[in-house]
C-alpha cells in the first residue's frame, strides 16, 4: 500500500472523540485555559480514569496523590496534561490490533518516552515535547499492522517490530517506515509542528540537510528501549550505539544509558492503555 493511500485509510487512523477535538483545540491556543482544560476532561469519564492513572504513575513522582483534572493540571502543567490527554486517547483506540502485542508495544512506547524526556532535559529541550513524541514515536507501527496485515504479517515473521534493523526492513519493503505513517497520523492530529517534524526524521535526524534534535532524542532513545526489550549485552550495546547520532547531540554511550528508566516495566502506566 502506498503511504497516501494508508494515511487515508479509513480504519487506519483511530477517530478523535469529540472531547479529545476540543482539548486539543483549547490546548493549542497561545493561552489555553486550565480551568477548561479540566473541565473538559472532567466531562469525559473515561478519558478522567485514564488521565489519573498515567498522573499517579511513577513517571510523574507527584508529591501526593492525585485525585481529579483540576489538580492534574494545576500539579502537572498544560504540557504535561497534554501528554497525558494524548497517551489516554490513543490507549482507547487501538484495542486489537492483528500481530502486535500491546502489553509489549505500550511497554516499550512508554520506555522511550520517559528516556526522551530524561534526555530532553539533560540536553534542555522541551521536555513535554519529548515525551509526548517519545509515547507516540512508534504509533505508525500499529496503523500499519491495522491497515494492511497481508502485507506486514511475513515481515513480522524475519524482522519483529522491535528489532533494530526494522525501519531497514520496512524502507525496502514499502518504499517508508512507521517513522512517516506516524507523523503523517500526528499531522492529521494537529500535535505542534516539531512533534510531527521530530516523528518524520526520527531514523535519520541528521542526514543530509536535515537536523532535528528531537528526532535525534527519539533516535537514541528508542534504540535504548529496544536494546533492553531484546535483552542485548553490553558488547551488544556497544556494537549498536548510534554513534553518529550521538556525537551530533553531545552524548556518548554511558551518558545515554544513565538515563535509563528506575523502573522497567511501568506496570501501573500500563493499565491506561490495556485496560
Amino acid at each position: 500500500m502506498e503511504l497516501q493511500a494508508l494515511l487515508n485509510y479509513p480504519r487506519a487512523l483511530p477517530a478523535m472523540s469529540r472531547t479529545v477535538s476540543d482539548l486539543l483545540a483549547e490546548m493549542n491556543k497561545d493561552d489555553p485555559s486550565p480551568k477548561r482544560v479540566s473541565s473538559l476532561i472532567a466531562h469525559d469519564p473515561a478519558l478522567t480514569t485514564r488521565v489519573l492513572r498515567l498522573s499517579n504513575s511513577a513517571f510523574f513522582r507527584v508529591s501526593r496523590r492525585i485525585g481529579n483534572a483540576d489538580e492534574a493540571v494545576a500539579m502537572l502543567g498544560m504540557t504535561h496534561v497534554r501528554s497525558l490527554v494524548m497517551a489516554a486517547a490513543l490507549g482507547s483506540s487501538f484495542k486489537n490490533v492483528p500481530g502486535v502485542d500491546l502489553r509489549q508495544f505500550w511497554r516499550y512506547s512508554l520506555r522511550v518516552a520517559d528516556i526522551s524526556r530524561s534526555l530532553a532535559a539533560l540536553l534542555r529541550q522541551n521536555e513535554g515535547n519529548a515525551f509526548t513524541a517519545g509515547l507516540i514515536h512508534a504509533i505508525g507501527d500499529l496503523i500499519m499492522h491495522i491497515a494492511m496485515p497481508d502485507e506486514v504479517g511475513p515481515l513480522d515473521m524475519g524482522t519483529p517490530p522491535l528489532d533494530l534493523r526494522r525501519a531497514d526492513a520496512e524502507r525496502a519493503a514499502f518504499g517508508y517506515t512507521y517513522a512517516e505513517v506516524g507523523a503523517g497520523m500526528a499531522e492529521k492530529w494537529q500535535f505542534p509542528t516539531d512533534i510531527v517534524s521530530a516523528l518524520a526524521h526520527q531514523i535519520a535526524p541528521f542526514d543530509g540537510d536535515t537536523y532535528d534534535p528531537l528526532g535525534g532524542v527519539l533516535h537514541l532513545a528508542s534504540w535504548r528501549a529496544r536494546a533492553e526489550e531484546i535483552q542485548l549485552d553490553d558488547n551488544g550495546l556497544v556494537s549498536t550505539f548510534p554513534d553518529l547520532v550521538g556525537l551530533t547531540l553531545g552524548l556518548d554511550l554511558d551518558s545515554v544509558l544513565g538515563k535509563d528508566p528506575t523502573e522497567w516495566s511501568f506496570s501501573q502506566a500500563l493499565t491506561a492503555f490495556i485496560e
